[in-house]
């Protein structure tokens, strides 16, 4: 067996994974990466790459602790986006600067009592119909009656943010087919020969893949390790011939934790006909999952016809996306509040919970290590070279719509 010592060996080539990598390596610490399926290729990719600061939980008005734990984070992701930041992605296509939330006529009264409320006041604003992007102009053109919002959130194209973060370190970034934990050291089986990786601190942050990573773990904090749960969602990614992109949450008839659709646009330029794949999430995605294919496509076409009615749906493809949302599992299956990072011993488990936490997560991971050990500050090129390749970024989900 091939012995090999690297300070910090991240495993999951996700956002967060590659977020860490960044920050670690710019702290000067030595950090390998080791992705499995292609950088992306869980949750990050299954994203609708909305960066937003909680108030799509605030919907009755209320800025409870999901609300109120990443308030600050469009704000330190726009900093890296203009190369300000601790990371710098100017390199990473913005989709959108704003995102919005649509109400329809018969709300419009609720809708102004709950803009009014304390909480919000401030952080969302009314959308003149003079404003509104070429998108709902169409709605103006053809009397449909509806207010527009405009929220301080925004869309980022994950995967120019997933080659964004990956490119500059990609010598450090390791596919391998087969990693698993014994004790508090790594073991990757090649199809010639097994990998010990001895760690200061291994960083398990494979979102779903911790379940299995963690049941190799001997240590007496082992008893402490967090369990996991699956939120699972049937995301609906439609291709149609519409010329403008959209960025909304479609309010319902009542307010809840979440949106009764949200909706996400994505450039395949390559066809001139249907210019754009929709991503479809939100209260449709959370209740279609015990659904088929055929089932949900038809609430998700009926869905956009009575939110949407002067968009033509005849000749639009669909494609059902069905991801768990891993996360540190809290009761009745509710949705954590901020990233979670778990310490046993050598081992660190990570969750960041929502995309738009990463930032989050850096803080703390980066904090915990700087009070256990300082950077080697010696970032030279990793050893595992001859044995491992270099991983490559994965394909969106969606890119079966255009086969």
């Amino acid at each position: 067996m091939t012995e090999f010592d690297s300070q910090i060996t991240i495993v999951g080539g996700g956002i967060a994974g590659l977020w860490l990598l960044n920050r670690l390596c710019l702290a000067g610490y030595d950090a390998i990466l080791l992705d499995k399926g292609g950088l992306g290729s869980g949750q990050t990719l299954a994203s609708q790459g909305i960066i937003h600061g909680g108030l799509k939980y605030a919907l009755n008005g209320i800025l409870n602790p999901a609300s109120s734990a990443i308030a600050d984070m469009p704000e330190r992701w726009r900093a890296c986006l203009q190369g300000a930041g601790e990371i710098d992605l100017r390199a990473t296509r913005l989709l959108s600067p704003s995102y919005y939330m649509w109400s329809g006529g018969s709300m419009r009264s609720r809708f102004k009592s709950f803009l009014g409320s304390k909480a919000l006041r401030g952080r969302i604003d009314t959308v003149h119909p003079t404003e509104y992007p070429f998108f709902f102009e169409e709605a103006t053109e053809n009397n449909i009656r509806g207010t527009l919002y405009r929220l301080p959130d925004f869309v980022v194209d994950t995967p120019s943010l997933l080659e964004s973060l990956a490119s500059p370190w990609m010598d450090r970034i390791f596919s391998c087919r087969d990693v698993y934990l014994e004790g508090d050291r790594l073991t990757v089986k090649t199809q010639g020969a097994s990998i010990r990786i001895r760690s200061d601190k291994t960083i398990l942050c494979a979102g779903e893949g911790n379940e299995a990573l963690l049941s190799g773990l001997s240590h007496p904090a082992k008893k402490k390790a967090p369990a996991m749960q699956r939120r699972p969602l049937h995301m609906v990614a439609v291709q149609l011939a519409h010329p403008f992109p959209v960025y909304v949450h479609c309010i319902g008839d009542r307010f809840g934790m979440t949106p009764r659709l949200t909706v996400t646009s994505h450039p395949c330029p390559q066809d001139r006909k249907r210019p754009w794949i929709w991503y479809l999430g939100g209260e449709l995605a959370e209740t279609g999952i015990n659904l088929e294919p055929a089932q949900q496509h038809e609430k998700a076409r009926q869905l956009l016809s009575t939110m949407f009615p002067w968009v033509n749906l005849e000749d639009a493809q669909w494609q059902s996306i069905v991801v768990n949302r891993a996360e540190p599992k809290v009761p009745d299956l509710n949705r954590p509040d901020n990233a979670f990072v778990s310490d046993l011993g050598k081992v660190m488990v990570c969750w960041p919970t929502k995309l738009t936490l990463c930032p989050n997560l850096g803080d703390t991971v980066l904090s915990r290590i700087e009070s256990e050990f300082p950077p080697s500050q010696l970032i030279c090129k990793p050893g595992l070279t001859p044995y491992l390749s270099q991983a490559r970024l994965a394909l969106p989900k969606w890119e079966n719509l255009l086969s």
